[in-house]
């Protein structure tokens, strides 16, 4: 039977095992699981937070990583500004990226989730609003929700992925880690 760990990744943490030649060494995976045989099902770049799914099944994890199968991946976006309906609307029928459009994204302002602080906390600036959004894509293309957030005028703070198909980081604090059941 397959193993699938869901683990909240903490901020600054690489989504992988080891960090070879790199002249300061990283936080890693291995930083937080002691679990042979499993391997991330995608990826999230070590600026953002949140749900990433470990398997030791190579068809699981293509299910789970590859855009063809079109899991939704749901983030919480916290942005510069104040989104309206625009930029909304823009984000839910596919913005343009340099490497093309992309498929449209469910996108919503929503209250502030409550979510654990970050270390080092995101910057605040008097002058300048920010807003939290939830945004579920069906692709997974090299910072997406970034680059899509930025296309509408509204740059990413802080991303934390909430959920991938049905797992979600429900319970699980920053560093922590569980096995999915069944």
């Amino acid at each position: 039977m397959a193993r699938l760990i869901l683990f909240n990744k903490p901020y600054e943490v690489l989504s992988q095992f080891t960090d070879a030649g790199s002249p300061t060494p990283r936080a890693t995976l291995s930083n937080f699981i002691d679990v042979p045989g499993v391997y991330p099902a995608g990826r999230l770049d070590r600026d953002s937070e949140g749900l990433l799914l470990l398997t030791d099944d190579g068809r699981q994890q293509a299910r789970i990583a590859d855009p063809s199968f079109k899991m939704p991946k749901t983030y919480l976006a916290q942005v510069e500004g104040l989104p309206g309906d625009a930029a909304l609307a823009a984000l839910r029928k596919g913005v343009i990226l340099k490497d093309g459009p992309t498929r449209p994204a469910e996108a919503e302002r929503i209250d502030d989730p409550g979510l654990w602080p970050r270390d080092p906390p995101v910057r605040y600036r008097k002058s300048v609003p920010d807003c939290w959004l939830r945004l579920t894509i069906r692709e997974g293309r090299n910072r997406q929700v970034r680059r899509m957030t930025a296309a509408v005028g509204h740059p990413t703070l802080r991303l934390v992925r909430w959920s991938v198909g049905d797992w979600t980081l429900a319970g699980l604090a920053p560093g922590e880690w569980r096995e999915a059941d069944g």
